[in-house]
């Protein structure tokens, strides 16, 4: 967003808050119109306490150049992970599997077809071929 003067036909200007955040110029609010030059500055003063107070006081440099740094924090913290363990998903479902209070029923290959069923869904016999894995 950002404060702009625009010449009208009649010679005077208009003080307006335009966004091109989409690509296009797309006037959001007139803050005033006016030929005299001291009346446009505190237009275009105005406009940029407007816009202030639109963005909470944001500047847009700064929410950009931190949007970089938590992309770069994002790139090293996938860039060192090391290993991926398969059995993860199984280790939160055997976890609810507990919680849920199935443990109690004493058949262990009855949770191992839940838990490979939720941890891989897939067809019947690529479950039987996962669980001899």
């Amino acid at each position: 967003m950002f404060v702009r003067k625009k010449r009208n036909k009649s010679g005077t200007f208009s003080v307006v808050i335009v966004d091109k955040s989409s690509g296009k110029y797309r006037e959001l609010r007139t803050i005033g119109v006016s030929s005299d030059e001291s009346e446009i500055n505190r237009l275009v003063a105005k406009g940029r306490k407007w816009i202030d107070q639109y963005s909470n006081g944001e500047d847009i440099f700064e929410k950009h150049e931190q949007e970089k740094e938590e992309k770069q924090i994002a790139i090293h913290l996938l860039d060192s992970i090391a290993n991926i363990y398969l059995n993860g998903i199984q280790l939160i479902v055997n976890y609810a599997y507990d919680s849920i209070g199935f443990n109690s029923i004493e058949d262990k290959e009855l949770r191992s077809l839940v838990t490979a069923r939720l941890a891989q869904p897939l067809s019947k016999n690529a479950t039987v071929e996962y669980l001899r894995s």
